[in-house]
């Protein structure tokens, strides 16, 4: 295998709260794919060529150092749901939900972003692992309390979790109107601290890192905190649905951020 088959240590996150427990939030770099999704866009859903998807993620599950067919993502719906993993399914066939959990060696669990908050999850020994996908909705909704709930269930108190909030929108670059504001405050109105004026009358900005951070920690999580990375503005390491939509539409690739169980 050639070196520039190998995703490197500098083209994808890591956080240190997470030790040596195998994971990384991935950025754009180290893939095959070309045109909108260069280079390492991982989503099934996407229009990319399956061949060159296919070798993204095979270089993913490398990294992590499980099987590709041990690489598993869920069909991502805004939920609150989260599926506890036990066998692996086919690539692009996972159930819908927005979270996982596995205590399952040798698994990885991957949730596809492009300014959505991933969030990864670990107890202290890194037996028990989670993800999520964590847009507004899914913050709002309950999904990163699901998930720290299905660790439970796996014998996790929740002072034994740590949690990271990958690169996602940032708050100066996140304007929402009042409607998104109002259905926030409707499921939360804790989440009104995270609203400020926005310099558009009428609207606002809204901080998603710090607003989830503010969820795992009310929950009980004994480790949270944000790796403070704006999707927005990275243009060379990120994709980003607004940063599309800013610059008129057209199709986009998804990054994606991996823990994984370790291989027996």
């Amino acid at each position: 295998m050639t070196t520039d088959s190998v995703i490197t240590d500098a083209q994808v996150v890591r956080s240190p709260v997470f030790g040596g427990i195998r994971h990384g939030f991935f950025t754009r770099q180290g893939g095959v794919s070309t045109g909108p999704y260069a280079s390492l866009n991982c989503s099934t859903r996407s229009a990319d060529n399956p061949a060159a998807l296919h070798e993204n993620r095979r270089r993913v599950a490398r990294y992590v150092g499980v099987r590709p067919d041990h690489l598993l993502g869920l069909t991502q719906v805004h939920g609150d749901r989260t599926i506890t993993v036990t066998t692996p399914w086919e690539t692009g066939r996972g159930p819908e939900g927005d979270g996982m959990v596995t205590d399952r060696p040798g698994l990885a669990l991957g949730v596809i972003t492009a300014d959505c908050a991933p969030v990864l999850f670990s107890n202290a020994g890194g037996t028990v692992v989670g993800a999520a996908h964590a847009g507004w909705r899914g913050a709002c909704g309950g999904i990163l309390e699901s998930v720290v709930a299905a660790m439970g269930a796996l014998g996790c108190a929740p002072g034994d979790i740590r949690a990271v909030v990958g690169p996602c929108i940032a708050p100066d670059s996140y304007e929402v109107g009042p409607d998104m504001r109002d259905a926030a405050l409707a499921h939360d109105a804790a989440a009104e601290a995270f609203f400020i004026p926005a310099a558009r009358p009428g609207y606002f900005m809204f901080d998603l890192p710090g607003y989830s951070v503010m969820r795992l920690r009310r929950c009980g999580v004994g480790q949270a905190e944000a790796l403070g990375i704006d999707t927005l503005h990275d243009e060379t390491r990120f994709f980003s649905h607004r940063r599309r939509t800013l610059a008129g539409g057209g199709v986009i690739g998804h990054q994606i951020s991996v823990i994984a169980c370790p291989a027996i």
